[in-house]
């Protein structure tokens, strides 16, 4: 079996060749993570058991560090949107939904990998989960019938009008999640791939770096509308 998008590393295994693309790489996305995850682990219990406790980074840019930073910037951006109660709160699946949609962004750029992100159907099932989740928070923060007054506007008189208007832009919001991600990440590979077939030696370093660039924001993106979504509906201003 051959994919329009050339030659994919996974289809040179019989028992996973007939499986779509964006499913093998989104599986081996989580399973990559969780070595990750296993591994960060692993190592932050080791450095605890130093003299200093884990307290004093090495001075050099290591595994621990590079993480260490990443999770004290997202938490401190979670911190700036949400408040420190919610950061603390929904930070997990920020964090766990920021490296996931990142390093799904980044796979594309290793030849032979296709990112689950250029696919349509990755991209709105990830908006439809944070469209579930934001509003499952709000129930759980405020109460269902408080939760459902978001819809109605600040004044009683005007909820028939802006009922409508409300529901509607919530019904878009996965949408809107999931077409800005696989449209952004689908033009970068696609231009990626322009340029290895023309120029295949030297020149696609550059685009590499713009990439991985262009992975970064785009991960973080929609972490930061997901992150104004449940700020959103967990409000008790109302």
């Amino acid at each position: 079996m051959h994919d329009s998008h050339g030659f994919l590393w996974y289809q040179q295994i019989p028992a996973l060749a007939h499986f779509p693309a964006h499913v093998v790489h989104a599986a081996l996305v989580a399973v990559l993570m969780i070595i990750t995850m296993v591994a960060a682990r692993i190592s932050l219990s080791a450095a605890s058991r130093t003299k200093d406790g884990a307290i004093i980074p090495a001075p050099t840019m290591t595994y621990r560090n590079f993480f260490e930073i990443l999770a004290e910037k997202l938490f401190g951006l979670c911190t700036q949107v949400m408040g420190l109660h919610e950061a603390r709160v929904f930070y997990p699946f920020i964090g766990a939904l920021f490296c996931f949609i990142f390093f799904s962004n980044l796979i594309g750029s290793v030849p032979g990998f296709l990112p689950p992100t250029d696919n349509l159907n990755t991209t709105l099932a990830l908006g439809l989960f944070v469209f579930v989740y934001y509003n499952v928070a709000g129930i759980r923060a405020v109460g269902f019938l408080n939760h459902m007054k978001h819809f109605m506007g600040p004044v009683w008189w005007l909820a028939w009008l802006i009922l409508p208007i409300e529901l509607v832009s919530h019904v878009f919001r996965p949408f809107s999640l999931g077409l800005r991600l696989r449209g952004n990440i689908m033009g970068d590979h696609v231009f990626l791939g322009v340029f290895n077939s023309l120029v295949p030696i030297g020149l696609p370093v550059i685009f590499l770096g713009l990439g991985v660039f262009v992975a970064f924001i785009q991960a973080f993106v929609f972490c930061l509308m997901t992150m104004v979504y449940i700020s959103l509906s967990t409000a008790h201003d109302h």
